[in-house]
């Protein structure tokens, strides 16, 4: 989205979709405690994008969310978040050039009113049963436009990422429901 958003200058309004409300009612085998423990995990950093969002807009999300997912998915990280969520927070923001008084939000359960609202908002656009994320063209628009996806295992760059970003345009644009494969590689960050 940031690579896009650089080159095609987008403005770009980020929305949040927590996993752990998502999965609520979930009973499967399936989710298991483990699961729900990084659910929480994510969900506590969302309620901190939603506190620096309220206070200073969408401009800084895409760089604190790029700071959580460096940590999280190259970093191997994810269990410094579900243990100490403040303190991972806190370098995620100061990575981002953000205040880090904003991290306490991550223990505040009040955020997840707004959590709660822009998942619903996302499921109103996709239809439920689906995951994040959750890409919309032209909200409020008559050309609006949601799918979910693209889940991608290697991030693409320059135009690539321009290429991918129009095809995911154009499917969502198109009324496609749904494409999908389980066949996948192991995610790449380089």
């Amino acid at each position: 989205v940031r690579t896009v958003q650089a080159q095609r200058d987008y403005d770009v309004r980020w929305r949040f979709i927590s996993l752990k409300i998502i999965n609520a009612d979930v009973t499967a085998d399936w989710y298991t405690d483990d699961y729900k423990a990084g659910h929480l995990a994510g969900t506590r950093a969302l309620r901190v994008a939603a506190a620096v969002r309220a206070a200073e807009g969408d401009a800084p999300i895409g760089a604190l969310y790029t700071a959580y997912g460096n940590r999280i998915h190259p970093g191997g990280r994810l269990d410094d978040l579900m243990l100490e969520p403040v303190a991972f927070c806190a370098e995620a923001l100061t990575e981002a050039g953000l205040d880090t008084s904003f991290a306490a939000s991550a223990l505040d359960e009040s955020l997840d009113a707004i959590l709660q609202t822009e998942t619903d908002l996302a499921f109103s656009r996709t239809g439920k049963g689906v995951g994040t994320p959750i890409l919309t063209y032209g909200p409020g628009t008559d050309r609006e436009a949601s799918l979910f996806g693209p889940v991608i295992p290697t991030i693409p760059r320059g135009e690539d990422a321009t290429r991918l970003w129009d095809a995911v345009e154009t499917l969502a644009r198109s009324g496609v429901a749904e494409i999908k494969r389980s066949l996948r590689s192991s995610p790449t960050f380089d």
